[in-house]
Order: C-alpha cells, then sequence, then structure tokens
C-alpha cells in the first residue's frame, strides 16, 4: 500500500476561506472572521505554523466553550497623556491585539511615544505579527504578554511563571527587523510540533520526570518544566514582564490567570515609537545598514548555518510559501475539515 505523505500543500486562498467559514459558524460576524482568519494564515505563511494553522483548532475549542468572545469589542478604560489602558472584554486575543497595535501607532504620531496595556484579553498567537504591522509602518514597537504557569523560576521545579512572549521590531528596508521570542527555551508550540513529528530538539529544553535536561519535547510537555532562557535570567526577565503586564494594565498576572485550568484572561502591553519624530531620522536607514552589514559578516562556525538577523528566515520561508503554498501536517488538516464539515467532536482537542 501506498503510504500518503505526511504533509499536504495548501494555498493560502483556500485555508482563509476554510477558517472564514468556521469562524463564521462559530459567532463571528463575516468582517471579523476574515481578519481573524488573516492573521492564522499569516502566521502559517510565515513558518510560524505552531501559532497559526496547527493552533487553529484549538482556538477553534476556546470559542465554541465561550472562553473567547467572537464579537466582543475592547474598550478604552483610562488614558493619559500617550499611555492608555484597554479592557479586552475577552475578545478574540489577535484582533484585541491588531486593535492595540493600532491604537499605539496612533499615539505615537500624536506624541511621539504611545502605549496600550491591555487586559482581560486572550492568547494573541504570535507576537511578532505585531511587530511586523507596527514596523512595516514605521515604527519601533515593543510589546509583551503574559501567559498562564507554565514554566519554573530557575532553581524550582513547581511553574510558577509564564514564559511571556515578547516581540520588539523596527523597521528596515521595506520589511523588517523582529524579534520574537518567548522566556523558555522553546516555546510550547515549538515542543508541541516537533512532539507531534516525534523529533527532538536540537538544544536541552527542559525537564524529564527523573529531572534530568532533556531535549525530548514530549518528556518536557509531560513535565511542564520548561527551561528559561538564559538560565536565571530568563526567569528574572518572565518575572518582570508579568509584574508589568499586570501592573500597567490593571489586569491579571500569571498567578491568578493559573488559578484556572484554562490560560484566558491575560495582561499584555503594546509600545510604539514613531522615529520619524528623532532628530537623527534622517540617518538612521544608514545606522541600521551599517549594524547589520557587520553583523552579518560575523565567521559562522560551520557552512551550513549562515548567521542571520530576526526576521530574516521569516521572510524566506514567507516567500517560499506563498509561492508554492502552505505545508500542513496532514492529521491538522484532517481536524480542521472535520471542523468545517462538522464531524469533529471539539471535546476531543486538548485546551494544550
Amino acid at each position: 500500500m501506498n503510504q500518503q505523505p505526511a504533509t499536504v500543500i495548501i494555498q493560502a486562498a483556500e485555508m482563509l476561506e476554510c477558517f472564514t467559514g468556521i469562524l463564521c459558524s462559530g459567532g463571528f460576524t463575516r468582517e471579523r472572521a476574515i481578519a481573524c482568519g488573516e492573521i492564522f494564515v499569516s502566521n502559517s505563511i510565515d513558518g510560524v505554523y505552531t501559532h497559526g494553522v496547527n493552533r487553529f483548532p484549538r482556538f477553534v475549542k476556546y470559542v465554541h466553550d465561550g472562553f473567547v468572545k467572537p464579537n466582543a469589542i475592547p474598550e478604552r478604560v483610562h488614558a493619559f497623556g500617550g499611555f492608555e489602558q484597554w479592557n479586552g472584554m475577552l475578545g478574540p486575543g489577535t484582533l484585541n491585539a491588531v486593535k492595540a497595535t493600532e491604537r499605539v501607532m496612533e499615539l505615537a504620531s500624536e506624541q511621539g511615544i504611545g502605549c496600550v496595556a491591555l487586559s482581560n484579553t486572550n492568547h494573541w498567537m504570535r507576537a511578532g505579527n505585531y511587530g511586523w504591522r507596527a514596523a512595516k509602518a514605521g515604527y519601533v514597537f515593543i510589546g509583551w504578554t503574559n501567559t498562564i504557569a507554565n514554566m519554573p523560576a530557575w532553581g524550582a521545579i513547581d511553574a510558577k511563571l509564564g514564559n511571556n512572549p515578547l516581540v520588539l521590531a523596527l523597521p528596515y528596508h521595506n520589511e523588517a527587523i523582529v524579534l520574537d521570542m518567548a522566556m523558555s527555551q522553546y516555546s510550547l508550540g515549538q515542543m508541541e510540533l516537533l512532539a507531534l513529528q516525534k523529533e527532538r530538539l536540537p538544544f536541552d529544553a527542559g525537564f524529564d520526570a527523573q529531572g534530568s535536561l532533556t531535549n525530548d519535547p514530549a518528556a518536557i510537555l509531560a513535565t511542564r518544566r520548561l527551561l528559561p532562557t538564559g538560565y536565571w535570567k530568563g526567569s528574572g526577565l518572565a518575572l518582570l514582564l508579568d509584574l508589568l503586564s499586570a501592573i500597567l494594565s490593571g489586569g491579571k498576572a500569571t498567578r491568578e490567570i493559573s488559578k484556572e485550568k484554562i490560560e484566558y484572561g491575560l495582561s499584555q502591553v503594546f509600545i510604539a515609537i514613531d522615529i520619524s519624530l528623532l532628530p537623527n531620522h534622517s540617518s538612521i536607514a544608514q545606522v541600521v545598514e551599517q549594524i547589520i552589514k557587520d553583523f552579518l559578516a560575523s565567521v559562522p562556525q560551520d557552512d551550513k548555518n549562515k548567521v542571520s538577523f530576526p526576521g530574516e528566515r521569516v521572510l524566506r520561508t514567507r516567500r517560499e510559501n506563498s509561492a508554492r503554498g502552505i505545508p500542513v501536517q496532514r492529521k491538522v488538516w484532517d481536524i480542521i475539515s472535520a471542523i468545517r464539515d462538522g464531524t469533529q467532536d471539539l471535546s476531543s482537542i486538548p485546551y494544550v
């Protein structure tokens, strides 16, 4: 018998049409379904499948079970100067994050710098999405979110910290330089993907049941003992990001989010700076170009691994997937197709 390939190629338009139909059936207006679906597709085109197509079934479950309110609109609750607090009203984290990103750009254009702290929101999927959006519009962008507790503090065995993704971005040519990183050595999504593919991580990323460092993603997912990036440094940074998320937004900290088994009601911070207002604006592009040129001149440790700046590989994957279609794990697309056809039992999809 011929064995089916493990992946299928799905064109972006087909994926968006599928996602839009499912979201409309889940209570989204068509306009919001398209906007939300586009983010999942965009993440997938960029090769971030863990927060794109692979994550979509779980998102549908959250909507179905009432943790994500399809048509809830975020509300501004306080403002002073270039700073605003907003309540996400438990709406889709992706759409709330887009609104917050658009608002900080408006504030930055008015004030030079803008900050929106968002409480009571949901998972924004891929932090980098909002960095790319702002940087391509000409702004420097900084943003982060807290999460449910999924990582121990350095030297501990029980999870008290979120892996609290952070994104920093700035314009570069017609694209951007974008650093998108979790505070764990590898994101949960990346470990889930490699566990699904029965592959190991390139480096140790957590602890197994015996308390030993391992690069086996399945073993790490079982213990939930993720390794903080930079050991104690990542642990400390995760703590500060959580503190600032809760303080600035007036929302929940990881400690409170983790009282529920389901991750929702998160706190996030969005900052934009309009660099066109800087007195050195005319020289910024040249300065960035010189720094990146020097960086890329690094001597690689081997011929197989070229040094690249944050976001460079995303650009390459974006071009490839836009041209040929998006590679999707067949078992993932089968689940999505079953959801579309109404034959998938959503209760069988895990929350995490």
